[in-house]
């Protein structure tokens, strides 16, 4: 991959100081602070309107700050723009390959834009194109391709120009698990080769699975934020037993130790320990139920109130 440009000497890939965007009366991003450190891969959960894409879009200089001070790599949004683009490779939510152009072309042409020569961006095209596993594909034109390859080559072309920061905002949506999976160890190679990777996402497995680090956002601000296990064990607890169709019954807590949550007509008991919760699920004979370890979804119902796509 083709060197990127100059990096500055800051220790995180992107801080973000009292971040706001600000659309009239609608506040999309809140006073946000955080940090990604370098290297790693960081995720951004919330439901629909809670301002992941605006973030992101703000990250990689498509969208201008209200107020506050997001650095990339050390330079500011608001000056560096030039700069931070040619660092950062961007996964965005629609397909926007072009169809007039064939797999290989929509790599060569997009490498133009950072001015790479032309046998270089075809080298660089053919190594990345064996990377997303489309190697056999790269004549055949864009719209005869899969969703799956088409995500494939999005990541392919974000990679063009040698990113220090890539940005993924909801890649594997739509797709199925065999295909998901195959991006996932895509991923997990690009952060052992230290690219940060920046990721939105609703499949909150995808989040357990990949991220170092996560924030939960609702409404333009930070709800949670830590290493996906520590943001289970904080919020909820270590297992956890879902009844289903529990409509208008109260949940019954027998033990100091078992918390409950209701979403919907399921109720959700949580403890540290499977003994706790199995007696419980004597209580409900006629529901169906399940006992599973505790996740982020468990943590994501709990701090929004709410499913992941509302």
């Amino acid at each position: 991959m083709t060197p990127s440009a100059e990096v500055s000497a800051s220790p995180y890939a992107i801080e973000g100081s009292r971040v706001v965007k600000k659309y009239g009366d609608l506040t999309a991003v809140d006073a946000m602070d955080f940090t990604v450190k370098r290297g790693e891969v960081f995720g951004l959960l919330g439901p629909n309107g809670a301002g992941k894409s605006t973030l992101m879009r703000m990250i990689y200089c498509r969208t201008p700050l209200t107020s506050g001070s997001l650095l990339v790599e050390g330079w500011d949004v608001g000056q560096d723009q030039k700069k931070i683009k040619a660092l950062v490779g961007v996964v965005p939510q629609e397909n926007n390959l072009d169809p007039d152009l064939n797999v290989i072309e929509n790599l060569i042409v997009y490498a133009r834009y950072f001015r790479i020569p032309s046998q270089q961006a075809q080298t660089l095209a053919e190594d990345l194109l064996a990377f997303v596993n489309l190697g056999d594909k790269k004549h055949t034109g864009v719209e005869a391709l899969s969703g799956g390859m088409k995500r494939r080559l999005i990541v392919a072309r974000a990679l063009m120009n040698g990113p220090k920061l890539l940005v993924l905002d909801e890649p594997t949506t739509g797709l199925d698990p065999h295909v998901r999976h195959d991006l996932w160890d895509r991923l997990r190679e690009l952060r052992r080769r230290q690219i940060t990777i920046l990721l939105s996402t609703h499949y909150l497995e995808e989040a357990e699975q990949l991220c170092d680090r996560l924030i939960i956002m609702d409404q333009g601000k930070i709800l949670a934020s830590g290493k996906p296990k520590e943001l289970i064990q904080r919020n909820v607890s270590n297992f956890a037993l879902e009844i289903h169709e529990m409509d208008g019954q109260k949940p019954v807590v027998s033990h100091p130790e078992v918390t409950s949550e209701t979403h919907g007509t399921t109720h959700y008991y949580f403890a540290s320990s499977l003994e706790l919760l199995t007696p419980l699920m004597n209580q409900y004979p006629h529901h169906q139920s399940l006992l599973r370890p505790a996740n982020l979804e468990d943590v994501f119902l709990k701090l929004t109130g709410r499913s992941r796509l509302e």
